[in-house]
C-alpha cells in the first residue's frame, strides 16, 4: 500500500496517506455532522456540528497514527527498521525495511498496535465520563464516547487473524513459532487474509442485493481492499519463498559502470557510457570507494549553464540515503527495502567498494530462473 500524499516525518519515519483516507475522512465527518451529532443535541448550529465532526475525525486519524507509530517504535526496539507509515481505508500500514529475527519479536511488533488502540479507547471512554461529570457540552461528551467506541472496534477488527491486519501478523508469528518456517507461515497467513476478504465481498454484495442495505456495499469495499492487500502480500511471500537461500551476488549486475563523483554533470551527460541502457550509476570517490548514486534524471535537472561547474557529487543521492547490501546477504531480505524507480537501485558493497547493483528487473530475471512460468509472480 503506497502513500498518495506525503505528510512529512515523525521520529525519522515518513508519514503519508492513501487516497482512500480522503474517502473515509469525508464520510466520517459527514455522518457525525449530519446525523449523529444533530440527533444527540438537536437545535444546534450547523457550523458547530461540522466543526465538532471535523475535530473528531482528526482525532480519529491521530489515533490511527498512534497505532502505527507504536508498531514502528516496537519494531525499532526489536532491531527492525521502518521505511514509512501509510494511513489508508482500514487504518494504517507500517512498511518495514527488514523482517523480525524471531517469532517473539513478530508477536510484539504486531500486538502493540491493537493494544494501543484499546488503551486509547479506554482513555477516550474515561474522558467522556469525566467531562460528563464536569457538565461539559453534550457534543463534547458524545465525540469522546464515539472515539472510545471506534478505537475499541479498531483494536478488535485488527486482531482478526487475516493478513494484512495485525491479527494476520500474529497468526504468522504463531505459525512461524510452530513450524520454524517464516516464509511458509507468511504464505498461509495471506491465504487466510484472501479468504476473509472474499467472505466480506460476497457477504456485502448479498446483503445489498437481498435487503438493499447500503452497509453491504461498504462491507464489500472493505473486503476488496483487504483482498487486494492480502494478494500483494501473498505475492511478496511467494517471491521471498522462491528466493530463500539465494545470496545477493546471484542476482546483482556485476561490475556496473561507475561515475566518479568529481566528474562534471556536462561530462557525465556527454559520455556515451552513461547515455544508453541504464538510468542510474554508482558514484565513487577519488579512491574508488562508494559515494552515492547518480541518476540521469538528477543530472538533467541541472541547468545547462551549470553543467561545467556542477560535479556529480553535488547532485548525487548520498550513500547514507542509498540502500546498500553485501554480496552474500540473503536476497529475500532485500525485497522489503526495494522500490521501483532509478533512485531506488541497491548498491552491493564489499570493503566499501561497489561490486554490483540490483534493480527490480534483476530480481525478476532471477525469479525466472528459479520458478516455473505458471508460478512466476510479477516482480515490482
Amino acid at each position: 500500500m503506497r502513500a498518495t500524499f506525503p505528510l512529512g516525518r515523525i521520529a525519522g519515519v515518513r508519514i503519508g496517506v492513501h487516497w482512500s483516507v480522503l474517502l473515509i475522512f469525508a464520510l466520517i465527518t459527514w455522518v457525525l455532522a449530519r446525523s449523529r451529532f444533530p440527533r444527540v443535541e438537536p437545535g444546534g448550529s450547523e457550523a458547530l456540528y461540522w466543526v465538532t465532526g471535523l475535530g473528531t475525525s482528526l482525532l480519529f486519524f491521530g489515533s490511527l497514527l498512534a497505532h502505527e507509530l507504536a508498531h514502528a517504535i516496537v519494531a525499532r526496539r526489536n532491531g527492525v527498521l521502518v521505511e514509512d507509515i501509510t494511513l489508508w481505508l482500514l487504518g494504517g500500514l507500517a512498511r518495514l525495511k527488514s523482517e523480525a529475527s524471531e517469532p517473539g519479536a513478530e508477536l510484539r511488533i504486531a500486538g502493540v498496535g491493537p493494544l494501543v488502540s484499546l488503551l486509547l479507547g479506554v482513555g477516550f471512554g474515561l474522558g467522556s465520563w469525566l467531562v460528563h461529570l464536569l457538565g461539559a457540552p453534550r457534543l463534547l461528551v458524545e465525540a469522546a464516547a464515539w472515539l472510545a467506541v471506534i478505537n475499541v472496534l479498531l483494536a478488535l477488527f485488527n486482531t482478526i487473524p487475516a493478513a494484512p491486519l495485525d491479527g494476520g501478523r500474529l497468526l504468522r508469528a504463531l505459525l512461524w513459532r510452530r513450524s520454524g518456517d517464516r516464509l511458509r507461515a507468511a504464505v498461509r497467513a495471506t491465504l487466510v487474509g484472501r479468504a476473509f476478504g472474499w467472505l466480506l465481498v460476497v457477504g456485502g454484495v448479498l446483503l445489498f442485493l437481498t435487503v438493499r442495505a447500503f452497509d453491504g456495499l461498504w462491507l464489500a469495499l472493505v473486503g476488496w481492499f483487504l483482498l487486494t492487500a492480502a494478494t500483494a502480500e501473498g505475492r511478496q511471500a511467494q517471491i521471498r519463498s522462491a528466493l530463500a537461500g539465494v545470496p545477493v551476488r546471484r542476482a546483482m549486475t556485476e561490475q556496473p559502470v561507475l561515475a566518479p563523483a568529481g566528474l562534471t554533470v556536462g561530462q557525465f551527460l556527454a559520455d556515451p557510457r552513461y547515455r544508453y541502457r541504464h538510468s542510474a550509476f554508482p558514484a565513487v570517490g577519488a579512491a574508488g570507494d562508494a559515494a552515492g548514486l547518480i541518476t540521469l534524471e538528477r543530472a538533467r535537472h541541472v541547468g545547462a549553464d551549470q553543467w561545467d561547474t556542477t560535479a556529480v557529487g553535488d547532485v548525487m543521492l548520498p550513500l547514507s540515503e542509498v540502500v546498500t547490501v553485501g554480496p552474500d546477504d540473503p536476497l529475500a531480505d532485500l525485497l522489503p527495502r526495494m522500490e521501483p524507480g532509478a533512485e531506488h537501485r541497491v548498491l552491493v558493497l564489499e570493503d566499501g567498494h561497489v561490486v554490483g547493483i540490483v534493480s527490480p528487473s534483476d530480481i525478476g530475471r532471477t525469479l525466472s530462473w528459479l520458478m516455473p512460468p505458471q508460478q512466476h509472480p510479477r516482480s515490482r
